[in-house]
C-alpha cells in the first residue's frame, strides 16, 4: 500500500513472456520466495552441490602449483566476476596473504583497443591469450551459456591449457561442452540465476580461503 493505504499495482512480464497485474507486496514476496524455491532445489541436488566442491578443488589446486584464477563475463556477470575475484585477492573471511585473481575486463583500455582493433568477441580469449599460462583457471559466468565472448574465451583458455570452471543456467548453452567443470543454476530466470551464482561464488570463495589458509 501506498501512504494513503492504497494498494499500488503494476503491469508485470515475466522473464516466460507472461502478463499480469500484481501489487508491490505481492511481486516483493513472490521474488524472495522464488530464490528460496531455487535454493532449496539446489540443497537436494548434490550432484550440483558436488560440482561446487570440485570447483573449489581445482583452484585450490591452481594456487598450491603456482597459479591464478581469472574470471569473466557480460553485464551483471562481469560485475559477478570482478566482485568474485576481489573476494580471492583481498580476503574473503580471514585475514591472510593475498592471491592472484582478476576480472578480465578491469582493465578498460585494453578491453576498448581490443574490441575496436579485435571486436568485442575477441577482447577476453585476448587478454587470456596475453596473461594466461598452463594451468591457470578460468571462471566463465554467463545465464545463457551462450555470450559469444566468453565463449571464445573458453575456447583459448582450453587451448592454453587452463582448468574450466561455467557459471549458467539451466542449460548450460554452449559454453557446457568447455567445461571441466559446469555449475548449472536450475532456472532460466536471469535474476535469480545471477543471485545464485553469487552466493555459489561466496561459497567457493570460502572453500578456496578456509582449504589455503584455515587453521
Amino acid at each position: 500500500m501506498d501512504k494513503y493505504g492504497q494498494h499500488i499495482f503494476i503491469r508485470l512480464q515475466s522473464y516466460k513472456g507472461n502478463v499480469k497485474y500484481m501489487d508491490y507486496n505481492t511481486i516483493i514476496k513472490s521474488r524472495i520466495q522464488d530464490a528460496i524455491n531455487l535454493k532449496v532445489m539446489i540443497l537436494k541436488d548434490p550432484l550440483l552441490i558436488q560440482h561446487i566442491q570440485d570447483a573449489a578443488g581445482v583452484i585450490v589446486q591452481a594456487y598450491r602449483s603456482g597459479n591464478k584464477t581469472l574470471f569473466c563475463g557480460n553485464g551483471g556477470s562481469a560485475a559477478d566476476a570482478q566482485h568474485l575475484a576481489a573476494e580471492l585477492s583481498g580476503k574473503f573471511y580471514l585475514d591472510r596473504p593475498p592471491i592472484h585473481a582478476e576480472a578480465c575486463h578491469v582493465n578498460s583500455s585494453f578491453m576498448t583497443a581490443v574490441s575496436n582493433d579485435f571486436g568485442f568477441d575477441a577482447a577476453y580469449s585476448r587478454y587470456i591469450e596475453a596473461v594466461g599460462k598452463k594451468g591457470d583457471v578460468l571462471v566463465a559466468i554467463s545465464t545463457s551459456g551462450n555470450s559469444e565472448n566468453v565463449y571464445q574465451a573458453l575456447c583459448k583458455a582450453r587451448e592454453t591449457g587452463f582448468t574450466c570452471i561455467v557459471l549458467s543456467g539451466s542449460s548450460g548453452g554452449r559454453m557446457a561442452a568447455k567445461a571441466d567443470v559446469l555449475i548449472k543454476v536450475p532456472s532460466d530466470d536471469t535474476p535469480r540465476i545471477q543471485e545464485l551464482h553469487i552466493l555459489i561464488g561466496h561459497i567457493i570463495c570460502e572453500l578456496v580461503e578456509s582449504e589455503l589458509f584455515g587453521k
